[in-house]
C-alpha cells in the first residue's frame, strides 16, 4: 500500500485525518439525515403493498378544459393511514371555482336541482366517511361528476397506497390511442382478484376482458361454486354479469354509460371505476400495467 512508502509522520497525519473522518461519521449533519430518511422513506413507499395508505397529501389535476372552459382538480390528504379531507373541484382559465361560481350554481340547479356548491360538497365529505371510492353514491343530478369523482378518488387512493406524491396529470378529452392496456389488483378478496384489459384500435375500444382470477388463474367465470352459490342469493352469477359488463362497455365505449348489472351491483360500480382508469391511460398511451395494490379486509 501506497501509506507504507511515505515517511512515517505523514502516515501519522493521514491516520490522524482518518480518524476525524471516522469521528465525523458518527455525527453526521443535518443534510445527512435528511438524505438517509428520504431514502428510507422512498425504500419503504416501494415495498408497501398490503393496501394501507401512506400519510401525505395526493394531488390530480386534468390537462384540458371541457367545453364549458372547467379543468377538474383534486387532492386528498392522509393522516395516520385515514382519509382526513378531500378537495375536488374545477377551476377556469382565471383560477376561478365552480363551486364559487354563482351563476353557474343557480343554472345548475334549476335545470337538475343540485349545483356544483351542493354536490362537490357531499362528494368530498362522502370520501372522507366511507373511506373507498366505490363507496361514494352518485349524487342525483350530476351523475357524470360522480363517476368521475371515483374515478380520480380512486386512481388518488392507489397512489396514496403506493406513497407516490407525484401529481397524477389526466389528458381528458384527448383520443385514445391505439394499443393493449390492462389494470390488475395484487392483493385476493375472497380468493379472487381482478384482472383487465382493454384493447383499443383505431381510437376505439374494440376489447374489454374484465374477470377475475384465484391463485390457481381460474376465472370466476368458469367457477361453477361461485356461479351457483352467487346465483341462488343475487339471481345473478359471474357467468352471466361479467360477460354483460365487457359487451356494454364495448358498445357504449364509455365507463359512465355502461349498464349496471341487477345483483351484481358493487362489481358494476367497480368495472366503472377500473374502466375509466384504463381510458385515462389510453388517453395518454401509456401501456404500462396498472398495479393496484387493493387493501383487503379480514375475511
Amino acid at each position: 500500500m501506497e501509506v507504507k512508502k511515505v515517511a512515517m509522520g505523514v502516515t501519522a497525519v493521514v491516520a490522524s485525518s482518518m480518524l476525524l473522518v471516522a469521528c465525523g461519521n458518527t455525527n453526521p449533519t443535518s443534510d445527512q439525515k435528511n438524505t438517509n430518511t428520504r431514502q428510507k422513506n422512498t425504500a419503504d413507499k416501494i415495498t408497501k403493498t398490503d393496501g394501507t395508505l401512506t400519510d401525505g397529501t395526493y394531488k390530480l389535476e386534468e390537462q384540458n378544459a371541457d367545453k364549458n372552459g372547467w379543468k377538474a382538480f383534486m387532492s386528498m390528504k392522509v393522516t395516520d393511514g385515514k382519509i382526513t379531507k378531500a378537495n375536488y373541484d374545477y377551476k377556469d382559465k382565471d383560477g376561478k371555482l365552480k363551486s364559487a361560481d354563482a351563476d353557474y350554481e343557480k343554472t345548475m340547479k334549476e335545470k337538475t336541482g343540485v349545483g356544483p356548491k351542493e354536490y362537490l360538497k357531499q362528494l368530498n365529505d362522502a370520501l372522507v366517511k366511507k373511506q373507498a371510492a366505490n363507496q361514494v353514491a352518485v349524487v342525483a343530478g350530476a351523475t357524470h361528476s360522480s363517476n368521475t369523482f371515483r374515478n380520480y378518488a380512486n386512481q388518488l387512493i392507489q397512489a396514496a397506497q403506493k406513497g407516490d406524491t407525484t401529481t397524477i396529470e389526466i389528458n381528458n378529452d384527448a383520443k385514445m390511442k391505439d394499443g393493449k392496456y390492462s389494470l390488475e389488483e395484487k392483493n385476493y378478496a375472497h380468493n379472487y382478484r381482478v384482472v383487465f384489459t382493454m384493447e383499443v384500435k383505431d381510437g376505439k375500444i374494440t376489447k374489454s376482458d374484465y374477470n377475475y382470477v384465484n391463485k390457481d388463474g381460474q376465472k370466476k367465470t368458469d367457477d361453477a361454486d361461485y356461479e351457483k352459490n352467487m346465483k341462488e342469493k343475487t339471481g345473478v352469477g359471474p357467468k352471466e354479469y361479467i360477460p354483460a359488463l365487457n359487451k356494454s362497455f364495448e358498445k357504449k365505449q364509455e365507463p359512465g354509460e355502461v349498464d349496471t348489472v341487477s345483483g351484481a351491483t358493487e362489481s358494476s360500480t367497480q368495472f366503472v371505476t377500473y374502466a375509466a382508469q384504463l381510458k385515462n391511460a389510453a388517453q395518454k398511451g401509456d401501456t404500462s400495467k396498472i398495479v393496484v395494490y387493493n387493501k383487503v379486509e379480514s375475511e
